[in-house]
C-alpha cells in the first residue's frame, strides 16, 4: 500500500469492530501496524481519531495512510501477530502515564541467552498516540503470571521504579503450597545468594552471612487438609525468585516449582502442572494524582481450575495484609 486510501464502508460491515475490519479488508496490514496507525491517528474514520475497538457505521469513510512493509529489528527480532493480539488483550489498565498487563504465565519478561520470545518485545504493539513504546518497571518470573507494571515514559518508569526499591509498592500473590503451613501466618526473613556449584548452582539460596536481607510476609487464606494451602504472600523486598526460596525454606513450597519444590505434589484432576504463584496485585499512590491506585489480576484459567479442584475461593472473602 504505497498511497493514502478512503474507503467507504459498506452495508455489510455495519457494526464491525475497527481493528477486525482492519484485519479482514486489509490482509497486508499486520496487526501490530493496525494497532499502531490506530493509535497515532494515522488510521482515521471520518476524518477523526478512532479507537481499535470503534464500532463501524455504513457509510463512514476510513483513510489507510501509505504503508511499508513493516521492518524487522536489528537483532532479528520480529514481532509475531499472535503475539501482539495476546499482549493488547493482556492489558487490565491504561490510563497514559501507568500501563499494566495480565502477564501469562511461560513468558520470560525480558530477553536474554536463548530467549527469544519475551513481554519486552512485544510491547511495539502498546505503542501509545504519541508513538513511544512503553517501558517496563518490573519484572516477574518466566512461570509466574500477573500484574506487570509497565510506564509510557522514562519519567515514569523512574518513579514507578523508585517505589519498587522503597516500601511504597504493596505487592500481593497468590500460591498453592504443598504441604500447608503450620502456622497460619507469619512473616520469612532468610537471606538470599545465587549458588555457584553442584545442585544449588544457579539457583538462589538461603545464607544468612553472605546473602542479601530478604523478608516475606504470608497468611493462609484457605487449607485444604495438611496437603495444600491457598496463601497470600507480601515480599517486603524484591529478591530473585524470593518468595518461591522463603516457602521451600520454610517446608511449604510452591506447588509445580520444578527448581526449589516437588514438581507434582498434588496429583489429579483438575491439578495443573505448573508453578503454582500468581501476581494477584500492586496498591500504591499515583505519582501524577497522588490518588491510591490498585490494579488486580484475575487467575489464569489453567490456575482457577487448581483452585477449585482444592475447593479454594477464587474471591476469597477477606482482603489480606490488611494492616500494611
Amino acid at each position: 500500500m504505497k498511497d493514502v486510501q478512503h474507503i467507504k464502508i459498506p452495508q455489510d460491515d455495519d457494526g464491525q469492530r475497527l481493528d477486525r475490519w482492519l484485519k479482514k479488508n486489509v490482509p497486508e496490514m499486520s496487526f501490530v501496524m493496525a494497532q499502531k496507525l490506530i493509535r497515532t491517528g494515522q488510521i482515521r474514520v471520518d476524518g477523526k481519531r478512532a479507537k481499535p475497538d470503534a464500532r463501524l457505521i455504513a457509510g463512514q469513510e476510513i483513510r489507510l495512510p501509505p504503508m511499508d512493509e513493516r521492518p524487522e529489528k536489528g537483532d532479528g527480532y520480529r514481532l509475531r501477530d499472535e503475539d501482539a493480539e495476546m499482549i493488547v488483550k493482556a492489558v487490565i489498565y491504561d490510563d497514559g502515564d501507568i500501563l499494566a498487563i495480565n502477564k501469562p504465565a511461560g513468558i520470560a519478561t525480558q530477553g536474554g541467552m536463548n530467549i527469544e520470545r519475551h513481554i519486552d518485545g512485544m510491547l511495539e504493539a502498546l505503542t501509545g498516540k504519541d508513538g513511544v513504546k512503553p517501558r517496563l518497571v518490573h519484572r516477574l518470573d518466566k512461570d509466574t503470571s500477573g500484574v506487570l507494571l509497565l510506564a509510557r515514559s522514562a519519567e515514569m518508569a523512574r518513579r514507578l521504579g523508585k517505589m519498587f526499591q522503597g516500601r511504597d509498592m504493596k505487592k500481593i500473590y497468590w500460591a498453592i503450597t504443598s504441604p500447608a503451613p503450620l502456622e497460619m501466618e507469619g512473616e520469612i526473613k532468610a537471606h538470599l545468594i545465587k549458588g555457584t556449584h553442584g545442585p544449588d548452582k544457579d539457583k538462589m539460596i538461603v545464607d544468612m552471612k553472605e546473602g542479601q536481607k530478604a523478608y516475606t510476609n504470608y497468611e493462609v487464606m484457605e487449607v485444604a487438609g495438611k496437603k495444600a494451602a491457598f496463601v497470600a504472600f507480601m515480599p517486603k523486598t524484591g529478591r530473585t525468585h524470593q518468595i518461591r526460596v522463603h516457602a521451600a525454606h520454610m517446608g511449604f513450597p510452591l506447588l509445580g516449582d520444578a527448581k526449589y519444590g516437588v514438581k507434582a505434589a498434588i496429583e489429579g484432576p483438575g491439578i495443573t502442572q505448573r508453578l503454582h504463584l500468581h501476581a494477584r496485585s500492586l496498591e500504591f499512590q499515583h505519582p501524577v494524582t497522588r490518588k491510591k491506585l490498585k490494579l488486580s489480576a484475575p487467575l489464569p484459567a489453567d490456575l482457577a481450575k487448581s483452585w477449585e479442584a482444592l475447593g479454594f475461593q477464587k474471591k476469597p472473602d477477606h482482603e489480606p495484609f490488611a494492616g500494611f
